[in-house]
């Protein structure tokens, strides 16, 4: 069996998992998998927390954003054929509607799919609080690129040149 074949079906979900459980930024924000049957459907959830507020004492626009990402991505995961040995998803495009604060002390973002190509996915994510309220809707949109080395500093590199 290959690399290939062997990240499929649940085995992929839980590299996914795996994935999303060691990126720092999602421990900060208390980001959460919740689990669902549903085909197409992924479901985050954030605790609201003064560690993602703005400097007025609101839910930060940037938190919302990174969790409509997290779920988008995560939902275009699951819909795609990619191979995560040989290639990543990354966000080709995310529009957010603020809508509204949360009541409570938890959001969660849904993200559906809409289509799912060969090389690009597009979701549909809303983030409600525990009163089922509309905080955020965004149209978000994945796509499957050839994979490259992580980003590290190198030697001589001039920091101010794209990563292109």
């Amino acid at each position: 069996m290959t690399d290939r074949e062997e990240l499929r079906g649940e085995a992929l979900l839980d590299h996914l998992r795996v994935i999303f459980h060691e990126t720092p930024l999602h421990a900060l924000l208390g980001f959460e998998f919740v689990e669902t049957e549903e085909p197409g459907v992924v479901r985050v959830a954030m605790p609201v927390r003064e560690q993602a507020f703005n400097p007025t004492g609101n839910l930060h626009g940037g938190a919302i954003a990174t969790l409509i990402d997290v779920a988008g991505g995560a939902c275009a995961a699951r819909a795609s054929g990619f191979d995560p040995t040989t290639q990543s998803l990354v966000t080709a495009d995310l529009h957010v509607r603020y809508l509204g604060r949360p009541k409570g002390d938890r959001i969660r973002a849904e993200a559906r799919v809409m289509r799912a190509g060969r090389m690009l996915i597009v979701v549909e994510v809303r983030v409600t609080d525990p009163l089922d309220n509309l905080i955020a809707f965004a149209d978000f949109s994945s796509m499957v690129v050839e994979r490259r080395d992580p980003l590290e500093a190198a030697a001589g590199a001039d920091p101010r040149s794209p990563d292109l």
